[in-house]
């Protein structure tokens, strides 16, 4: 069977499944559980990415403490990747992770530095845990900077292991991960499953986080076969759809006003924002400042299921208020929609418990 979706629908099931709109979710773990990950970043204009991706779901009542405590006490979410993530997709993570790495330059390195992979966890095995720097280098064969690392292997190797679930991140120090074995981390009692099996699950899994995705895309929202086949309204692209998204399909609560930050989940598959949205969405962070049109990390405004500005304003910790630089309106605001928003901004200054200054 073929749903035929309108783009409102297929909108409104994109926000319900991010839960972005009038519903809010009640703590941390419903949130991870439902969108699969949360996204790391230490980018911290107004706040750092998983802590303004959690407010502006769960909203005034969450706490920075409550997401450290699901992830380094209750042990319910983990950290992999650059996310934080439900321990429940774990079990589906494992085949692929046993399988890893599967580029040929990879391989290569980890056989040439077998002593050192040997010392790495002998390291964290007597002493653990432990942050990168207290690891020594032992590479037999050292990759060159690329960026992103620089030529301490230690870095690397950890990351190389984590992806094998060898090691794990045990918390956080500051900014700076703590490791350990992933044995000491993880549950014992996981259900080993087929990797077919998993491979599926990941995909539903990926699904409901989406709500709709592009059939066949590789890159983004990669959901197989996984839903039910749909078409969108005015769109000539083949879609998936969850089917327990449907459900309340036709139901419009009316939404409300969301800030996201530039690496929101939501904004990560581009071609949907436009497909969908009509929204072209370009991160200026790395723009030089005269070619910005909206702000170095300026946060897209969702209002209901439509993009309607971007909100410009930084964290000024020396005057200890939210600086408001400019709400730029795609279209004109109406008097209502001016008052939605600047009472959701008069939120995030109370969530970060500082006055707004500028508007």
């Amino acid at each position: 069977m073929t749903h035929h979706l309108t783009r409102d629908q297929a909108r409104r099931i994109v926000v319900r499944a991010q839960l972005l709109d009038a519903q809010r979710p009640g703590d941390v773990v419903e949130v991870a559980e439902q969108l699969g990950e949360i996204k790391i970043d230490p980018t911290s204009t107004i706040a750092p990415c998983e802590h303004t991706v959690l407010w502006s779901r769960i909203g005034w009542s969450y706490e920075p403490g409550q997401l450290q405590r699901a992830v380094e006490i209750d042990r319910v979410l983990f950290e992999f990747s650059g996310t934080f993530r439900p321990i429940s997709l774990l079990p589906l993570m494992l085949p692929g992770m046993r399988q890893w790495p599967r580029r040929a330059s990879t391989r290569e390195w980890l056989a040439a530095n077998a002593v050192f992979r040997g010392d790495v966890l002998a390291r964290l095995r007597a002493e653990g845990p432990l942050l990168a720097t207290a690891i020594p280098d032992t590479a037999q064969v050292s990759r060159a900077p690329d960026g992103w690392s620089g030529s301490n292997q230690v870095p690397i190797m950890l990351d190389v292991l984590m992806r094998q679930g060898e090691v794990a991140v045990a918390r956080r120090q500051g900014r700076q991960r703590v490791w350990d074995l992933a044995e000491r981390i993880y549950p014992a009692d996981l259900p080993e499953l087929d990797p077919e099996v998993a491979a599926q699950g990941l995909r539903e899994r990926t699904l409901q986080a989406a709500g709709i995705a592009r059939q066949g895309d590789r890159w983004w929202n990669a959901v197989g076969t996984a839903g039910e086949a749909a078409t969108v309204e005015g769109s000539r692209w083949k879609w998936r759809v969850d089917p327990e998204a449907l459900a309340s399909v036709d139901d419009d609560d009316g939404g409300r006003v969301a800030f996201l930050n530039p690496y929101d989940g939501l904004l990560s598959d581009r071609p949907r924002l436009t497909e969908l949205f009509e929204f072209t969405y370009v991160l200026e962070q790395f723009k030089p400042k005269p070619q910005r049109r909206y702000g170095y990390f300026a946060h897209p405004i969702l209002m209901g299921d439509r993009f309607v500005g971007m909100l410009d304003a930084e964290l000024d910790k020396t005057r200890e208020a939210l600086r408001v630089t400019a709400v730029h309106e795609f279209l004109p605001f109406e008097p209502e929609e001016h008052e939605m928003v600047r009472a959701e901004i008069g939120e995030l200054g109370e969530w970060l418990g500082v006055p707004v200054i500028g508007i």
